[in-house]
């Protein structure tokens, strides 16, 4: 690691001290959920639940097959415009670009998958797509640096997948240095990212030294966990958050498709119940 210069230490130095007696407002939201009544000096206040704001992250965890990739078509979807589909989920775009990456799926599955987005919102404007399975993870960091470099006004970032930013998940150093990049980018372009990562096999935890990292940075730790009575729903939780945590909530895949919420989180132990006694 190259050794910083006695000029170098001192702008950093003065660029990230921060005066406690300034008053540094809330960071805007980038997508939210629902609102909720906020007691405050000057009365309750109605404010938006945060999903994420700018100048942060979130990830997503889930086991295969949970639907990980339809759940970032409802926030992308969410964030381009409002439309029916993403339900109480909003973006507060204001004319911000979208950046979405995938970094695993063929051309024909990344389009279809950028699409989907597009459809649900109906808008095209600022949304740019790129599939990053044909490069290795070193060329993937620097190709997501570039387009930041190049695309104005970023206000949305999605990455799908994380781990294939690092040769292995379990590799300390580089999975540090890849939750650094997403802090130094959320930071320099005032933006937010939300990306994806596998859970561990049985856990609820994320995968590798990588998923620790992403834990301890993140704004929001959003998990997806398959319903175990109506296995065609995807119940969402709000696992950790900085700031107020969102309610949980559904969504599945609809006959054409497109992902929906469908309303609150389901009570499996209710439906199981309710089940027994029709039976």
């Amino acid at each position: 690691m190259k050794k910083l210069s006695i000029e170098q230490r001192k702008f950093l130095l003065k660029k990230c001290q921060i005066n406690p007696l300034n008053i540094v407002q809330y960071p805007p939201i980038a997508l939210s959920l629902g609102n909720m009544v906020l007691k405050t000096s000057r009365g309750n206040e109605v404010v938006k639940v945060p999903i994420g704001t700018y100048g942060n992250f979130s990830f997503v965890q889930a086991p295969p097959k949970a639907k990980k990739t339809f759940f970032i078509s409802l926030l992308s979807a969410a964030y381009l415009g409002d439309n029916h589909f993403s339900g109480d989920i909003k973006g507060n775009r204001n004319g911000k670009s979208i950046i979405h990456f995938d970094t695993e799926q063929s051309e024909f599955h990344c389009s279809r998958v950028f699409r989907r987005a597009v459809d649900m919102s109906g808008i095209t404007e600022n949304y740019y797509t790129f599939a990053l399975r044909e490069l290795n993870y070193f060329e993937r960091i620097q190709i997501i640096e570039q387009s930041l470099n190049q695309i104005e006004n970023v206000g949305l970032i999605i990455i799908d997948g994380i781990a294939d930013l690092v040769s292995d998940v379990n590799d300390l150093e580089q999975s540090n240095l890849c939750v650094q990049h997403l802090m130094k980018w959320t930071a320099e372009y005032n933006c937010h990212i939300v990306t994806v990562i596998h859970s561990n096999f049985n856990t609820s935890k994320p995968t590798g030294h990588l998923g620790s990292f992403l834990e301890k940075k993140c704004e929001t730790q959003i998990e997806l966990e398959v319903n175990t009575v109506h296995n065609d729903r995807v119940n969402v939780s709000c696992k950790r958050s900085r700031g107020f945590p969102f309610e949980k909530f559904s969504f599945k895949v609809n006959k054409i498709g497109l992902p929906e919420v469908i309303g609150d989180d389901y009570d499996v132990l209710k439906d199981f119940k309710s089940n027994s006694k029709k039976a």
